[in-house]
């Protein structure tokens, strides 16, 4: 069954208007670092001291990520592309992927990458959300769709190569849940169950349709279901629900998605495809639940780097996340999910 990404690209009224908060003072001289509020929204600053996820792999499952982007090229291990290659790998990740050139939507690897991950103090573009932490390019979309059986291929690939986390900012369309339950579907479902099993964290986005559950694959048990907000911490219009049949659902930050280009989240593309509206040539603003995804990705990778297992990175992110507004912890609302995943507050929780 065709798979497609969430929304990447964002929609704006007016470009470069409203300018993000800029801090006090800048933690790194990433040019792009005072746009980032989505690091604020989560404390990913004040985190840094204690865990940068230094040794830990983040994979991203994706339509592959630019592999000379000066945000990444020193940031990546091995990656792999499986595009109608079967269970066998047929490239090396590049979002190029098999037919040698780059196709409409296979941007979005490149900016999940970064939102997880970038080179951070480099002086270039932007900061990652896990600044010593390395990203695993693994393409099975390409023009931004691609099958349940490529996916669940490239989420064993990195299961078996070291990566500790998994980020899948893609999913079907809603209703697509009852082909996993009634096991007409089993691929990705497998797939995620066998990451499991090893220990390996499934962040997956929970769809951009405004639907009531959580899209499949984050659907799956096993994966933890990332919903959206935005830069006010509201649930994003566009955003499904955190909901999903064993409540492992938080938020983080997505962009709004019908404001302007800093209302929406910044991060690496490939070189050149920047938006004529709100691109710096390498760099670009998309919304979408695709991007909450990597925060939270970024997030898991400061905590497997303080050897913590994956039960406890799971329980860690939810019991520590904050519902907004009211600021409370450890509260589930079909809204947010367990709430707004908080980097420092988990770096800080006990690792039992």
């Amino acid at each position: 069954m065709p798979i497609t990404r969430f929304l990447a690209s964002t929609v704006v009224a007016t470009a470069l208007v409203a300018v993000a908060a800029t801090p006090a003072r800048a933690a790194t001289n990433d040019p792009l670092y005072d746009k980032q509020w989505g690091l604020r929204q989560i404390h990913a600053e004040q985190a840094w001291p204690t865990s940068t996820g230094a040794g830990v792999v983040i994979a991203v499952v994706d339509t592959g990520v630019d592999l000379g982007h000066p945000d990444l090229r020193n940031k990546l291990v091995p990656g792999a592309t499986f595009i109608d290659c079967g269970p066998t790998p047929c490239g090396n990740g590049d979002w190029y992927g098999p037919n040698g050139r780059p196709d409409a939507s296979d941007e979005h690897g490149t900016h999940v990458a970064g939102i997880a991950a970038a080179a951070t103090g480099n002086g270039i573009g932007i900061a990652g959300v896990a600044p010593d932490a390395k990203i695993m390019p693994i393409k099975v979309l390409e023009a931004g769709s691609g099958s349940f059986t490529d996916i669940a291929a490239g989420i064993r690939y990195a299961a078996d190569h070291g990566a500790k986390v998994i980020n899948l900012s893609l999913g079907a369309l809603p209703g697509a849940q009852a082909l996993t339950l009634t096991g007409l579907e089993s691929a990705a479902t497998e797939a995620i169950a066998y990451a499991h099993a090893k220990g390996v964290a499934v962040i997956a986005a929970a769809g951009n349709e405004t639907a009531p559950l959580c899209a499949t694959p984050a659907w799956e048990p096993g994966a933890l279901c990332v919903t959206a907000t935005d830069r006010n911490e509201l649930k994003a219009w566009y955003a499904n629900l955190g909901v999903k049949a064993d409540l492992k659902a938080v938020a983080a930050p997505g962009g709004a998605g019908l404001v302007n280009c800093d209302d929406d989240v910044w991060s690496s593309v490939p070189r050149g495809t920047g938006s004529a509206t709100c691109g710096q040539g390498d760099h670009d603003a998309y919304a979408g639940t695709s991007m909450a995804a990597p925060y939270v990705a970024g997030v898991a990778a400061l905590l497997f780097a303080q050897q913590r297992s994956l039960d406890n990175v799971y329980s860690v992110l939810m019991s520590t996340a904050r519902t907004p507004v009211i600021g409370l912890r450890g509260v589930y609302t079909p809204v947010y999910g367990w709430g707004i995943v908080d980097a420092r507050a988990a770096v800080a929780a006990p690792r039992t």
